[in-house]
């Protein structure tokens, strides 16, 4: 039964490598049957293993004796596999119309796309399924590897630059968490992930300074593709190159592999108690804090939509840091809600941003006047997932940040516990403020909108709107994931119970 677990990771990669190795098809209806079929497959086989596998494992093969490549889906790595199978299937959906040609023109790249987004899947489910560190860090250089041809995909010099940078970034990144783990592996009984720690209680004494630095490396290499400050830097510029359907995943899923990271150094390696009250704690809340702050002030004087939104995404995913470095219950749960929620706004966000770019070509924000009365259906999803990242009740947003603050509230470390709510309200200001606006100037674009003129057989005119509304593969992602932005927020007590007996088991 434990051999379950490999389907859904290889099978993508498998799929993917075959697109990548057969000819150009002549029909470009191969490849998203392909892909497609691979995609509903993929998904309904992690459907099957989270029912039927969670809490077996398996060995696939040993570096050495105590370097097993080991597989073992736990709760935590289930909700983040169900969370990369939704935002992958939806978005891989949506870029089939995006990537269809345009005036009779091939979408060059189209195939490796496709191949790179399968095996990158499959990469990021063996990350959730991944049962040891060893592994984990395994499938996190791969993951870093093969999401930069969805980066570099357009090949322009622009692009070049922005897959250099965030390979750059990413390796310093994953360096210094190769750099604890030699650490872990010294001091510890085990790499296998394990609720509160795997610390060899004997060897500690005497070397808690080389441990400490050893896990503030960790948590600020694994929050590299987190967007932490100081190395946030190849974020805003990735995202704003790559195609609408990669800037959504690398958003709303692939920095999350960060996040996992550190809840699996902090929570499950070195254990909370080892870092509570320490300088690395003060640290990382201070570093957490400038980021949100600092996020959302650039993406509010940001003019080029999807560099907004990139922005954005530093901030908010620094939410979720913020959280899990107060290691507090309530703040616990606020930050793994936000994980889930964020993925489904911030997709929502970027596809509906990518499907305007598609329709219109329009980039910056101060051309969308009047584009809810061209793209209605769209424009609505945006507004609605807009009003969920600011934590408007009762959107999903709301309940993530409201467990935030009492966490933060009910943390008792002094300063942050009332500095962290007020960064945070702040930040959700100026988060309707770079967003909102959209949705305002799109739906009343005031006396400057020219609409169009139709003379009709009485002489006299007509004036209305000239519709240019997504298409259907693009419309029903933008609109699942906005439902599901929203009605997490209005039915979220059974996610909330779910992740609370997550955070009692590791706290």
């Amino acid at each position: 039964m434990n051999y379950i677990m490999l389907f859904p990771i290889f099978f993508p990669i498998a799929a993917g490598l075959f697109l990548l190795l057969i000819k150009e098809p002549e029909d470009r209806k191969i490849l998203t049957g392909i892909t497609g079929a691979s995609l509903m497959i993929t998904g309904a086989s992690v459907v099957y293993a989270l029912f039927h596998v969670s809490g077996e494992a398996i060995i696939l093969f040993r570096f050495t004796v105590t370097l097993p490549v080991y597989f073992k889906p736990d709760d935590m790595g289930i909700l983040f596999a169900a969370v990369v199978t939704i935002v992958w299937v939806l978005a891989g959906f949506f870029s089939f119309s995006y990537m269809e040609p345009q005036q009779g023109s091939r979408e060059e790249g189209e195939k490796r796309f496709y191949g790179c987004y399968l095996i990158v899947f499959g990469i990021l489910l063996g990350l959730a399924f991944a049962g040891n560190l060893i592994t984990f860090y395994i499938f996190y250089e791969l993951m870093t590897l093969l999401s930069m041809p969805l980066v570099i995909h357009t090949r322009s010099r622009e692009a070049v630059m922005a897959a250099l940078k965030y390979m750059f970034y990413s390796f310093c990144g994953a360096y210094m968490a190769l750099f604890g783990l030699y650490f872990l592996y010294r001091f510890g009984n085990t790499l296998t992930f394990t609720a509160g720690g795997v610390l060899d209680q004997n060897m500690v004494p005497g070397n808690e300074g080389l441990l400490m630095a050893a896990s503030f490396f960790m948590i600020l290499g694994f929050s590299v593709k987190a967007g932490m400050f100081p190395l946030h830097a190849w974020l805003p510029t990735a995202h704003p190159v790559a195609p609408a359907p990669a800037s959504a995943v690398l958003s709303a899923v692939i920095v999350k592999g960060g996040v996992l990271g550190i809840i699996r150094v902090v929570y499950y390696m070195f254990g909370a108690d080892f870092i509570r009250g320490t300088w690395v704690q003060t640290v990382w809340l201070i570093l957490a804090l400038i980021t949100v702050f600092m996020g959302s002030m650039l993406a509010y004087r940001e003019k080029m939509m999807k560099k907004r939104l990139a922005y954005s995404t530093v901030s908010q995913v620094s939410y979720i840091l913020f959280g899990l470095a107060l290691l507090q219950p309530a703040a616990l749960a606020g930050a793994v809600l936000h994980v889930i929620f964020h993925a489904f706004i911030k997709c929502t966000l970027f596809l509906a941003a990518g499907a305007v770019i598609h329709k219109t070509g329009k980039t910056q924000v101060d051309d969308l006047a009047g584009i809810g009365k061209e793209m209605p259906v769209t424009i609505w999803c945006f507004t609605f997932a807009s009003l969920a990242l600011i934590g408007i009740p009762p959107t999903s947003g709301f309940i993530s940040k409201w467990y935030l603050g009492m966490g933060a509230l009910g943390s008792g470390i002094e300063i942050f516990d009332w500095l962290g709510p007020v960064v945070l309200l702040i930040s959700a200001l100026l988060t309707a403020g770079y967003l909102l606006p959209v949705a305002i100037k799109g739906f009343f674009p005031g006396e400057g909108y020219k609409y169009v003129e139709k003379s009709t057989g009485d002489g006299k005119k007509n004036i209305f709107n000239v519709k240019k509304e997504a298409s259907f593969y693009m419309l029903v992602p933008i609109v699942v994931l906005a439902v599901l932005a929203v009605a997490f927020g209005i039915v979220p007590n059974p996610l909330i119970r779910y992740i609370s007996g997550i955070v009692s088991g590791i706290l």
